[in-house]
């Protein structure tokens, strides 16, 4: 038996998540944003690409490419128990390899539009496979240690000033809204997915360039700020934080 395999990836996907902060966990958690995977020229793809289109969905299987290392058991974002690496979807594994079904939006030549997904911008792509409903779709399928979901979703509301806030940076460019949803959906203490400050019923979510005041009241968070996560001194002298103080200048 052969007890090694190299691959050559087939294209590339090009997304808008740069960094894996901000990449959703699974494709449902990106419904609707689009993107595309570029297959490489002069291997007869365009041939193999051919009838494609008359699927909705499609399996696309990348490699993690910017995962390293491994270790037998993790912590998922949805336990607060470390489960067992194989029972999860994390993407430090033996052989870095991830798959998500996507929505197939159309093909154009080596260019495959998908919608809903969950990649990193430059993923190497590995493979593609139509997604066919009468047998990828189990009925009775369970959900393993999820079920019941083990951290029932918070409910995350925004007040009036933070609500200016998103509105301000989604107006040049910067739109956050989801990803803070996605992350205090989670709950509001601390966690390896999560940089939390947690200060009584307050707290503060650190989400890449960017900080998220909240407090919280049962099982809801109202999130009570959205603010630049630079210094003063570094707005002040700091030719490309132009947005951040323009949201700074907004909120004072």
């Amino acid at each position: 038996m052969k007890t090694s395999f190299t691959f050559e990836p087939i294209g590339v996907a090009r997304t808008p998540f740069d960094e894996k902060r901000a990449a959703p966990r699974q494709p449902p958690a990106a419904r609707g944003v689009r993107g595309r995977i570029e297959l490489f020229p002069g291997h007869g793809y365009e041939d193999a690409l051919a009838d494609l289109a008359s699927f909705t969905h499609v399996w696309v299987l990348f490699v993690f490419d910017r995962a390293h290392g491994w270790k037998p058991k993790v912590l998922p974002p949805r336990a607060r128990k470390k489960k067992g690496l194989f029972a999860t979807r994390a993407p430090h594994r033996p052989n870095p390899i991830g798959m998500s079904a996507v929505r197939l939006v159309g093909v154009e030549g080596l260019v495959v539009h998908i919608e809903s997904l969950d990649l990193l911008d430059g993923t190497p792509v590995l493979d593609l496979k139509p997604y066919v409903k009468y047998t990828d779709m189990v009925d009775d399928a369970g959900d393993g240690w999820l079920a019941p979901d083990p951290i029932a979703a918070w409910s995350v509301s925004f007040s009036r000033d933070a609500r200016a806030a998103l509105e301000f940076l989604a107006s040049r460019g910067v739109r956050v809204e989801d990803e803070v949803r996605a992350a205090l959906a989670l709950g509001p203490e601390p966690h390896a997915y999560r940089r939390i400050r947690r200060r009584g019923d307050a707290g503060t979510l650190a989400l890449k360039e960017w900080r998220v005041d909240f407090r919280v009241a049962g099982r809801t968070i109202e999130v009570t700020a959205v603010r630049s996560g630079y210094r003063a001194r570094d707005l002040a002298t700091r030719a490309d934080l132009a947005v951040h103080r323009a949201l700074e200048a907004m909120r004072a």
